[in-house]
C-alpha cells in the first residue's frame, strides 16, 4: 500500500473552488478535454443540508506499462463515490475499478488550506493499494504516477480556467 500526499495552490477563495469542483460544466471540460477521458459522466448528484454526494463514471486516458495493461484491459474505466461534509469541509472519494475491484484500492480526502488573499492550497491525501501477487507494488507505483499527474493537471485547469474570468456552468 502507499499513501502519498499532493498540494497545489489554486488562485481563488475556498466558496469558488467548491463551486467549480462541484460545477457539471467545469468538470465535463476538466476531464474529457484537458486530462482526455473517453467517458466522464456524472451519475448522481445530490446535496442534503449537510452533505452533497456525487457519483461519477470515467474513463481516463492511462499509459501503463505491458504487464498491467494486460491485466486491467483496454476498456479501463472507474466509479468515484465521493461526500463532501459541509461542516468539516471536507472530500472523502472512493473509486471503484472496472476490473480487479476486489484487489484494488483507491481512495481519498480533499481539503483546503488557506494560502493568501484569494489562493487556497488543495490538498489530496491518497491511498493507492493493489493486491495483485507479483504486480502489485509495479500497479501501486503507476497509479501514484498517474494520479500525481492527473492532479496536476487539474490544478493547471482550475488556475487557467479562473484568471480566463470562467464562472460555473
Amino acid at each position: 500500500m502507499t499513501t502519498f500526499t499532493v498540494r497545489h495552490t489554486i488562485e481563488c477563495n475556498a466558496e469558488t473552488f467548491w463551486k467549480l469542483f462541484f460545477d457539471k460544466t467545469f468538470n465535463e471540460e476538466l476531464f474529457r478535454k484537458h486530462l482526455g477521458f473517453s467517458q466522464f459522466d456524472i451519475v448522481e448528484h445530490r446535496e442534503t443540508d449537510s452533505q452533497i454526494i456525487r457519483k461519477v463514471r470515467g474513463t481516463p486516458k492511462v499509459d501503463l506499462p505491458g504487464p498491467i495493461a494486460k491485466l486491467m484491459g483496454s476498456n479501463f474505466s472507474y466509479t468515484e463515490e465521493g461526500t463532501f461534509e459541509k461542516s468539516s469541509k471536507r472530500w472523502r472519494w472512493k473509486m471503484t475499478p472496472s476490473t480487479l475491484a476486489d484487489k484494488l484500492r483507491n481512495e481519498g480526502t480533499v481539503t483546503l488550506e488557506p494560502a493568501g488573499e484569494n489562493k487556497v492550497t488543495r490538498v489530496a491525501e491518497i491511498i493507492a493499494e493493489a493486491k495483485v501477487f507479483g504486480l502489485g507494488g509495479m500497479i501501486e507505483s503507476t497509479t501514484e504516477k498517474q494520479l500525481r499527474d492527473g492532479w496536476d493537471k487539474s490544478a493547471t485547469f482550475f488556475n487557467t480556467w479562473i484568471r480566463t474570468g470562467r464562472t460555473t456552468g
